[in-house]
């Protein structure tokens, strides 16, 4: 999985795995220069990034990459907390599972569990080549 990192936004935003699984995918990003506004605080673009990757790889897991491709075709996303350092944490669970679209949940958290966003993603499982 770190080989699919390499000169995407998640290598950019020292984005990390900390769980990949069918049903649950965690991912790490940092609060710092590279994903702050001019405000000081964590970007809502930041957030919604981290939250499209996280169900993205986690639609991945669930289908035959030789075959197809998990790509964000909606999201939404509510910022609710503020955050100018350290950590948050995107934990991402499904809705719903289809064999042409997912629709996953996302809720980042920082390092206290305190919500800062929460998404839902629809992801469009589509036929490569």
């Amino acid at each position: 999985m770190n080989e699919i990192k390499k000169d995407t936004a998640m290598e950019a935003l020292d984005i990390e795995y900390v769980e990949l699984s069918l049903d649950r995918v965690v991912l790490q990003m940092p609060v710092g220069p590279k994903t702050r506004q001019y405000a000081g605080i964590l970007h809502g673009g930041a957030s919604v990034l981290l939250a499209e990757t996280a169900a993205s790889l986690a639609a991945a897991l669930n289908v035959d990459l030789q075959k197809y491709a998990a790509v964000g075709l909606e999201i939404n996303a509510n910022h609710l907390r503020s955050k100018s350092g350290g950590m948050v944490t995107a934990v991402a669970t499904p809705l719903h599972k289809g064999r042409r679209t997912m629709v996953w949940e996302v809720k980042i958290s920082d390092e206290e569990d305190k919500l800062v966003c929460i998404s839902r993603c629809t992801v469009a499982i589509v036929e490569k080549g």
